[in-house]
């Protein structure tokens, strides 16, 4: 007898139509990918399963039991508790405040922290814990309530590999105990690492279960993206520099900067990107990479050291700063970019307003065309355009991006922009970095996948406690020779 069954589920959400007909079914003791691309309507199906939202039509049976939850409340007394994308916790409360609000046994979750190696002040402020600390911080909570069936979304999207090895042990321990763990990823390579099963969703629907371990990344992607994967190539293949343009075009410096220190997370930090030219930045969790990307885009004041732009010195007290001196930041916190309730036009048009500088009519056909310009290069599904928040996790992230295409820029900052988005959004992003490079971007990205610096990248500078160690050209730049010097396994001299 299945542990849970899903039946013709439905959900529409005005004209657009999130599932259509999904059919899961997840065995007791099984580690159970559910994959598809953005927009397939993975997070449609796990809110009706965790009762954030009702279905239109379908059937959810739990140990042979037709469920109908009408809040998270009943789901979470059925057995189901689930880890979303963002962090579930009220920021300006400490951790042990949040336990008493949602009536967590605040024993048991510091007994899963425990065994997870994770040392927790319960008495620290939500808001300033780490983004990595906050997402075990969930899953202690939520295996705290000794759910059937555990449902992590997107849980490693935000950790080192460290933290995220720490979670496959939970989930392979989970599925010891006789329950059941319902995994979202988008990293191929942990789907077969740890998953019996999986179920693709495409365009709303089932489309194929499947044993990792057996198929294949390509037969996973060729089920995700249907007719799309034709002629795609695999995760780790490297994009053709040759046919799109790659390496800096002149020796003309964009961006500079020179002995940057901030707080104790930076220290003496130097590194110059040329036109035409994508740097990297690999870093385990709490490097100081965070710290100088906010640094460089103005959210935050630099305690020491020179910034640089076209040979212009820049001390960017704001973001505005930054942005009106031609640098900008996507960051990965797609939330905290966009204006969920307005749309899609409306938050790419945002930088286009500063651009007034006295009284009178906006060029709406001028910004229109702009608009819809970046819309097409980034390929944006616009069937919910109405409200950013209504777009898929891959769509919100282009929209990000798509209002600087639009609005004009010379450095682009990329913080972890992949995090958490399908592999064919992936690749476009790709493309479209290789592109901007070629037209004359300089281009700074940090990520947290590994294997997306040979992908994107000319050269990658590795950073370890607050200094950059280690510089390597792309090609050079294999996930060995990252580990090690993201380890700080090198000389703790070097700067770009």
């Amino acid at each position: 007898m299945s542990l849970l069954v899903v039946r013709d589920l439905a959900r529409r959400f005005g004209a657009v139509v999130a599932l259509r007909s999904a059919n899961l079914a997840v065995e007791p003791g099984e580690i159970h990918a559910l994959l598809g691309a953005n927009g397939a309507g993975k997070s449609t199906l796990v809110k009706i399963l965790t009762g954030v939202i009702r279905p239109d039509s379908g059937t959810i049976s739990l140990n042979d039991r037709v469920q109908d939850f009408h809040t998270p409340s009943q789901a979470q007394r059925a057995g189901i508790a689930a880890v979303f994308q963002d962090p579930a916790l009220v920021p300006d409360l400490t951790l042990a405040e949040n336990l008493r609000l949602t009536d967590v046994d605040a024993t048991a979750v510091r007994r899963w922290l425990e065994l997870m190696e994770l040392a927790v002040d319960f008495g620290e402020i939500v808001a300033d814990m780490p983004l990595a600390v906050l997402r075990m911080l969930d899953l202690a909570r939520a295996l705290a309530r000794e759910p059937q069936i555990l449902i992590l979304d997107e849980i490693t999207a935000a950790l080192p590999s460290d933290l995220a090895e720490r979670v496959f042990l939970v989930m392979r321990e989970w599925r010891e105990r006789g329950h059941a763990v319902l995994f979202i990823t988008h990293r191929l390579r942990e789907v077969r690492a740890v998953c019996d099963r999986a179920t693709v969703l495409r365009d709303g629907h089932d489309v194929g279960t499947l044993i990792p371990s057996e198929a294949g990344e390509a037969a996973i992607v060729d089920l995700m993206l249907g007719p799309a994967a034709q002629g795609m190539p695999g995760q780790a293949a490297v994009v053709d520099r040759a046919a799109i343009g790659g390496g800096p075009r002149s020796d003309t410096l964009v961006l500079e900067a020179r002995d940057i220190s901030v707080g104790t997370e930076v220290h003496g930090v130097s590194l110059a990107i040329r036109a035409g030219e994508i740097v990297g930045v690999a870093a385990l969790e709490g490097q100081g990479q965070e710290e100088l990307f906010d640094a460089l885009a103005g959210r935050r004041r630099r305690d020491a050291g020179q910034m640089l732009v076209e040979g212009r010195t820049l001390d960017p007290r704001t973001p505005f700063d930054a942005i009106h001196a031609g640098v900008v930041l996507v960051p990965a916190d797609r939330v905290q970019a966009l204006l969920p309730q307005r749309s899609v036009r409306e938050n790419i048009a945002l930088p286009l307003h500063n651009e007034v500088r006295e009284w009178g009519p906006i060029n709406v056909p001028k910004e229109g065309s702009r608009i819809g310009d970046a819309i097409r290069r980034l390929q944006i599904d616009t069937r919910a355009q109405r409200q950013a928040r209504r777009l898929s996790g891959g769509n919100q992230q282009k929209v990000t991006i798509a209002r600087w295409i639009a609005n004009g820029f010379k450095a682009l900052l990329l913080f972890d922009p992949t995090r958490g988005i399908d592999v064919g959004t992936k690749r476009q992003i790709h493309l479209l970095l290789r592109q901007l490079a070629g037209e004359g971007a300089a281009i700074l990205f940090f990520t947290s996948e590994l294997a997306e610096v040979q992908l994107a990248c000319d050269r990658v500078l590795v950073m370890y406690e607050g200094r950059f160690v280690a510089e390597m050209p792309a090609a050079d730049a294999d996930e060995a020779a990252l580990l090690h010097a993201m380890h700080g396994l090198v000389g703790t001299e070097g700067a770009a």
